[in-house]
């Protein structure tokens, strides 16, 4: 499959976080995402995670990446599992898919248990990690963000 730039974006956001990176220099995005999970040394708000994309057909589905650790801010926020799904394979079970393929990867990686959050307002992503064991802790609100967020935990085992 040809390396395909229009990956980087849904709903006109960047969908790793980051949008500084060149859309168009798609390999360079890719070297960036391996060097997460392999680098010894990384920037000091980054954590090493790994990176997978959920692809049928050779169409894009979706993405999930997975800290290996939690800073504060993914303690406090963002959680350790992210996870996103194209508009257009929305409430197809997709997202439930990509989460407990999600977590099964974090088991290899050693986690037992893993923190993943989502905007309070968004009923369908609470669903998605309620159908996974998602256990809510509590909601958060981030001064910072301006957002609200609840916080589940989820076994791997």
């Amino acid at each position: 499959m040809e390396a395909d730039s229009s990956l980087l974006a849904i709903d006109g956001r960047h969908i790793f976080g980051n949008p500084e990176l060149d859309p168009n220099a798609f390999q360079e995005f890719c070297n960036i995402l391996n060097s997460y999970e392999e680098e010894t040394l990384l920037p000091d708000d980054k954590v090493h995670a790994s990176f997978f994309w959920l692809i049928d057909h050779q169409q894009f589905i979706g993405r999930i990446s997975i800290r290996h650790t939690l800073s504060e801010d993914l303690l406090q926020f963002a959680g350790q599992i992210g996870y996103v799904i194209a508009p257009a394979y929305r409430n197809k079970g997709y997202g439930t898919a990509i989460l407990k393929l999600g977590l099964t990867q974090a088991a290899k990686l050693g986690l037992k248990k893993v923190l993943v959050t989502c905007d309070t307002a968004n009923a369908a992503s609470a669903k998605i990690i309620e159908r996974n064991g998602g256990v809510l802790e509590n909601e958060l609100f981030s001064e910072e963000r301006a957002q609200w967020k609840k916080r589940y935990w989820i076994n791997t085992g």
